[in-house]
């Protein structure tokens, strides 16, 4: 896909990304690499308790444990983030290390901030208002799919509003990422489906987004193809430790994508939909993914085209764009319907009342700006809600 003369674009991305099967045994020295003699460790309950995950990360860090902080929640929130803080300043800690999906990463680029800039982290709501360097963090993913580990943004939950937080800050991002595919291994396969299908969403976004550039496009049109041929086999077996490697990196370069081009529609309404209704993000941007690839198809057919050969579809190349769009859209909720992830907002619960509140919402989330059709409008976006309903 060609570029016009005027392009403009730039992309920083200074994380280290450390990829291997047991590559958690590089955990100390990149502790040291970030300059962290005293880590705590940002999880949740169920990996500390339910796995050894955090036991094989207390080994790794060896004397540079200072603490382990197990209360995150799906969807963190302002009051697990400001405890966390006040935990690890408790405990002496002077770096972080994220072990969990999405929600363990955001908690601690969240924390990094508050123990660096004191308050809580509502006072720092907003993008790139941060002036220094913050808190060290090294993020050891243990889902496929959010790209936390190498994004600028942080969404956080305000549990009582129903209402997300969205943070956008270059200063957050860890200082490195260890990709490690066998701290996946024991993911169960929803969860493997949905972080799979949250990946799939950041490339496909990422590709037809407003600021996409030549960057984010090799490493979106790279993660799509990762996903379409890795995801059935790693949902299938969670033992399979090239399955998973491979959607771990998908993960990571979809997230790399996303980070340089941003996100679209189907971000805006899937914030919404869990924000609202407590449906898990991945599978929300699964659900509302393949209709809003139909609403934006008249304008973005050329990109589609390439999303749908990515995808698998045979002589995609030879497609109309408005059959590359179709094409791309089936592909997508044919791949929703074999990792056994639902079709429709219906079947998690979001009631067809609430879709014109749901829709009003949306248009106040930044993501819909990046959308590569125009859609911050209402009656737009509620159509696209009704299609998936």
């Amino acid at each position: 896909m060609g570029y016009a003369a005027d392009l403009s674009f730039n992309v920083f991305q200074p994380t280290r990304i450390v990829y291997a099967a047991g590559g958690l045994a590089e955990l100390a020295l990149e502790c040291r690499r970030a300059g962290i003699e005293k880590a705590c460790v940002v999880t949740d309950k169920v990996l500390r308790e339910k796995t050894d995950v955090i036991a094989r990360v207390e080994k790794a860090l060896g004397s540079r444990l200072g603490a382990i902080y197990d209360a995150v929640i799906p969807d963190t929130g302002v009051e697990v983030i400001d405890q966390g803080a006040a935990f690890a300043r408790e405990h002496g800690c002077d770096g972080l290390v994220s072990v969990g999906g999405g929600s363990a990463i955001d908690t601690a680029k969240a924390m990094a901030i508050v123990l660096t800039e004191g308050g809580s982290i509502r006072d720092h709501q907003g993008s790139m208002r941060l002036q220094r360097r913050q808190t060290p963090h090294i993020a050891i993913p243990t889902t496929a799919g959010t790209g936390s580990e190498v994004s600028v943004y942080i969404v956080v939950k305000d549990h009582a509003a129903r209402e997300k937080m969205l943070f956008m800050e270059e200063r957050v991002l860890p200082d490195c990422a260890i990709l490690d595919p066998t701290v996946t291994t024991g993911m169960p396969k929803l969860l493997t489906a949905a972080t799979g299908l949250d990946a799939l969403t950041h490339a496909v976004e990422a590709y037809t987004s407003m600021n996409r550039n030549p960057v984010s496009d090799a490493n979106a049109l790279h993660a799509m193809r990762l996903v379409a041929r890795h995801l059935p086999a790693a949902v299938d077996d969670g033992s399979d430790v090239e399955a998973r490697g491979q959607m771990l990196i998908a993960s990571t370069l979809a997230g790399v994508a996303f980070n340089a081009a941003g996100v679209g529609l189907v971000h805006a309404m899937a914030h919404v939909i869990g924000a609202r209704h407590g449906v898990h993000h991945g599978t929300a941007n699964a659900i509302c993914l393949p209709w809003v690839v139909r609403f934006n198809a008249d304008e973005l057919g050329a990109r589609y085209r390439d999303v749908a050969e990515a995808m698998g579809v045979p002589n995609a190349a030879a497609l109309s764009d408005e059959e590359a769009g179709a094409a791309a859209a089936d592909a997508i909720a044919a791949l929703n319907a074999r990792v056994g992830l639902p079709p429709r907002l219906r079947d998690v619960g979001v009631p067809e009342a609430d879709l014109a509140a749901c829709a009003a919402q949306s248009l106040t989330d930044g993501a819909i700006v990046y959308n590569g059709k125009f859609a911050a409008d209402e009656e737009l976006v509620l159509g696209v809600y009704k299609e998936a309903f």
